[in-house]
């Protein structure tokens, strides 16, 4: 007798035994899959202990689960219910304000995605031993009966793996493209062996720009597990603080956020740390993955000349270098990356829009979107700073995975 699959919903990654979750697919260092930090069970359950993201900060968990019949965890979603778009980094707002101006109700929507999280990684995780593309599908087609049965707008699965369109394709989602900046590790020995595949005014202009970073007597540390202390920890929060604040008004994370991750995954964690007088003045936090260091946040306490460049950027890819990483994923937007080597990436979301009328608003809106970032992306790759004959090609990375 064939055993049945069964989609349930879960409130709290809390609820789900570590052990569980880390049979999925990118979930864990030892699990099926390359790692992603962002989607194991120390990093999602940080989010939701910390208060970072709860039904308070409108992000209530709704992570969609696919099981046997005898409890078995077979795939899952992590997912929330929204009650706005903020910390998303893919937009829709222009999609709620239509919709409402015609009298529907866009929010609650379902958010498949890590909360304040723009990275590319694994969104429907399968177990292993498990066959990929069937759990795959089932998901997929789970996510949209959930999300009529609960009788909300929509769902958003964002910055999910290239590997993964297949099933959001077949179940009918729409298909959304953007774009991010990321370095691509092209087996160099060092960072002046990645400067000499640039143009000679370009490479002049980075090795400039990385001394004047450093003037005035700053240093620069990396710290790592142990490394992270409480005391660390309170003064990169104060960083932060600072920049989300002017950034955003109100910062998503709270400072327990940064104690839960520096307690259950300091070897995954990487501070960048500029240093001038015996303290620190500049932060960036960044994660490390099977094959790839993501960055996230920076802030300074004192202003200094492409001191934000060194610490996020030419830090990074030292790093990534020197730990024989494939990549460096700088996070959204932004540019100014371009000249530093990072050279733009397509990233993918899929979106199943219940409402038949504004799904198809939305779809003819799209197919114009992705017109537009396919122009974008091929004029940029055309200013990248590599000579003729050097340029990367960035689409091409290990297991499906489109980088950040």
């Amino acid at each position: 007798m064939t055993a049945s699959l069964i989609i349930r919903i879960e409130q709290s990654i809390a609820a789900i035994a570590p052990e569980r979750w880390s049979r999925l697919t990118g979930a864990s260092k030892s699990g099926p899959g390359g790692y992603n930090p962002f989607v194991s069970h120390a990093y999602l359950s940080a989010l939701e202990e910390s208060g970072s993201a709860t039904a308070k900060t409108g992000w209530m968990g709704h992570h969609t689960l696919l099981e046997s019949d005898d409890g078995t965890l077979l795939g899952a979603i992590p997912g929330y219910l929204k009650s706005h778009s903020q910390g998303e980094y893919v937009f829709d707002h222009g999609w709620a304000d239509a919709f409402e101006r015609a009298g529907g109700q866009y929010y609650p929507k379902i958010q498949c995605s890590v909360p304040f999280t723009p990275a590319t990684g694994p969104r429907l995780l399968v177990a292993e031993g498990q066959d990929a593309d069937l759990m795959r599908q089932t998901l997929a087609t789970g996510l949209q009966q959930v999300t009529r049965q609960l009788g909300v707008s929509s769902a958003h699965v964002t910055f999910l793996r290239e590997d993964e369109l297949p099933a959001f394709d077949e179940a009918g989602y729409l298909h959304r493209t953007d774009q991010q900046f990321h370095f691509i590790n092209d087996g160099y020995a060092n960072h002046d062996a990645f400067l000499e595949t640039l143009a000679s005014r370009k490479r002049k202009a980075l090795k400039k720009e990385r001394r004047a970073a450093l003037e005035n007597g700053i240093t620069i540390d990396w710290l790592t597990g142990s490394d992270l202390t409480e005391d660390i920890w309170d003064q990169f929060f104060a960083f932060y603080m600072d920049t989300g604040s002017r950034k955003w008004g109100r910062p998503y994370l709270t400072r327990s956020f940064y104690s839960l991750i520096g307690e259950r995954m300091p070897e995954d964690i990487l501070l960048v740390m500029a240093r001038r007088d015996g303290r620190y003045v500049a932060g960036a936090i960044n994660f490390i993955g099977s094959d790839a260091l993501y960055g996230r946040h920076w802030g300074c306490s004192e202003d200094h000349p492409f001191l934000h460049f060194e610490v996020c950027y030419h830090q990074a890819i030292d790093f990534a270098l020197s730990k024989g990483l494939k990549r460096v994923e700088a996070g959204a937007q932004g540019e100014h990356k371009l000249a530093r080597g990072y050279l733009p990436v397509r990233t993918h979301s899929a979106h199943y829009i219940a409402h038949p009328g504004l799904r198809k608003a939305v779809a003819s809106y799209l197919e114009r979107e992705r017109e537009e970032v396919e122009q974008i992306g091929d004029y940029l790759e055309s200013h990248s700073p590599f000579r003729k004959g050097e340029r990367q090609d960035p689409g091409k990375t290990d297991e499906g995975e489109e980088p950040q």
